[in-house]
């Protein structure tokens, strides 16, 4: 270890930035943060160090460095874009005992400034002594997705509690237990929410040993398969629970964010298979968080977008589980993404909608004809073994038959499969190709509305033959009889 990590107070102290252009800039927005006087010494300054200045957040000498500007300093930055006017700036520091830092030059500098993440009071700081800062900003970006963004709020509201914990409990054992169960249990949740009210209730309950044993429960949607496309949120959810119970959607790859030691229930449906049924969940989720336990229930894409969100939450509610939706990027968005699709377009498509391809007897019933409208566009989930159905009503119902069709399989996963066809050949096409994995149908959506070149990574399905006006007759009429 060539540097040794250490937090300097900078509280009131005079700190010196040497330079005027971005790199001093930097530096300064680091400063910002603190309660350190800081002084710019430049000839000329970028107009965000003239702004600063002029807001009395800094003060500017405009004037060439001289070793006198260091005088009475508790840091010092180099930062001018000069090698040699650094390189003074640094032997200005050495010699009167000033910890210097001097950018791009660890071999000038007798401190660095490392990659922080900021949650203050609490303060994480990454180095790798200037070997390599690319993989610095890489732990910087993971434990920015781990921590709460509002972790400094429970930090200030421990801080807070310590003299009446401390007389509260004597033994030095029991506070320890406490602190443990205060920050990473209800209490840490309900001040992390925002819920004072109840953080309130559970340190009087944990205070007194009377603490509730419920547990909780996040229903969170994991997305379309892609774990770069899980939200910060989810993550943090995942980390604090104690059971996962996960839906056969979610890609194993995203449980690798989970804890190691967490329960894992999996709770499948396979379409016309074996699954586990919705009553039977409901039971798991109120069962485990009854028994104290933090519960996560992972969800391809979003929970209230057929997901079933809405009947765990009841079932949790009418046993007196706390429960929270944490939202997840669904399946149609994130495909439509990944094939520069827009879902609407001004002046083109200006209503979008989401339905299912199944229900619970097999057959979806919708509204056919506002669905075969000129200018509708939607998406339909789990559509692919109903797709002859859902095109013979959509053609009965005076859909054109060369409406476009996108069909996306395996949507932000690795064996992904994008195919653009017509509504008129949409069932050959899934037959044909062997479209078998999860899917979105979109209908409507065309690349020529937006403006947008249709991406080589989709494929166009075309049938060797005509649509026939009485074949599509004939199919209407037998939907009618």
């Amino acid at each position: 270890m060539k540097y040794f990590p250490i937090f300097a107070d900078v509280e009131r102290a005079e700190v010196l930035v040497a330079g005027g252009g971005e790199p001093a800039a930097q530096k300064v927005r680091l400063l910002l943060k603190t309660d350190a006087r800081i002084t710019v010494i430049a000839e000329t300054v970028s107009p965000e160090l003239e702004a600063l200045a002029q807001q009395g957040r800094l003060t500017i000498v405009r004037t060439a460095f001289c070793a006198s500007h260091v005088g009475g300093k508790r840091l010092v930055y180099a930062a001018t874009g000069d090698r040699h006017q650094d390189a003074a700036v640094s032997h200005a520091a050495h010699v009167r005992g000033i910890p210097v830092n001097v950018v791009d030059a660890p071999e000038l500098s007798t401190f660095i400034t490392p990659a922080i993440v900021d949650r203050d009071p609490v303060t994480v700081a990454i180095s790798t002594e200037g070997a390599a800062p690319v993989l610095a900003r890489e732990i910087k970006t993971r434990l920015e997705q781990w921590l709460p963004s509002n972790l400094g709020t429970l930090a200030r509201r421990a801080q807070g509690l310590r003299n009446l914990v401390a007389g509260s409990i004597p033994d030095a054992r029991a506070r320890r237990r406490l602190w443990e169960r205060l920050l990473q249990g209800p209490f840490r949740h309900a001040v992390l929410s925002g819920a004072e009210v109840e953080a309130e209730r559970v340190l009087a309950a944990e205070l007194k040993g009377t603490a509730p044993g419920n547990g909780r429960v996040a229903l969170i949607g994991c997305g379309p398969g892609d774990p770069d496309l899980l939200t910060l949120k989810a993550l943090q959810r995942m980390q604090a629970a104690d059971v996962l119970v996960i839906d056969r959607l979610v890609n194993p790859k995203i449980l690798d964010y989970a804890r190691r030691d967490a329960e894992r229930i999996y709770v499948g449906k396979t379409p016309r298979g074996p699954a586990t049924s919705q009553a039977e969940i409901d039971r798991i989720l109120v069962r485990e968080a009854a028994a104290g336990k933090v519960v996560a229930r992972l969800k391809g894409g979003d929970p209230f977008i057929f997901g079933r969100a809405a009947e765990e939450m009841a079932a949790l509610q009418a046993a007196g589980i706390a429960v929270e939706v944490v939202p997840g990027v669904t399946a149609a968005h994130a495909c439509a993404a990944r094939v520069g699709l827009p879902v609407t377009v001004r002046e083109h498509v200006r209503q979008f909608s989401v339905l299912t391809g199944t229900t619970a007897d097999g057959e979806p019933d919708h509204d056919w004809r506002a669905l075969a409208a000129k200018g509708a566009a939607f998406a339909i989930y789990m559509g692919v073994g109903n797709a002859p159905l859902l095109r013979r009503n959509l053609l009965a119902a005076g859909a054109a038959p060369d409406t476009s069709v996108v069909i996306v399989e395996n949507g932000t996963l690795p064996n992904e499969r994008a195919i653009a066809a017509t509504l008129h050949d949409l069932s050959d096409a899934i037959a044909q190709l062997g479209i078998a994995g999860p899917a979105v149908i979109f209908v409507g959506l065309d690349w020529q509305d937006a403006g947008v070149v249709r991406p080589q990574s989709v494929a166009v399905y075309r049938r060797a033959r005509t649509v026939s006006r009485q074949a599509i007759a004939a199919e209407a009429a037998e939907v009618i009889a």
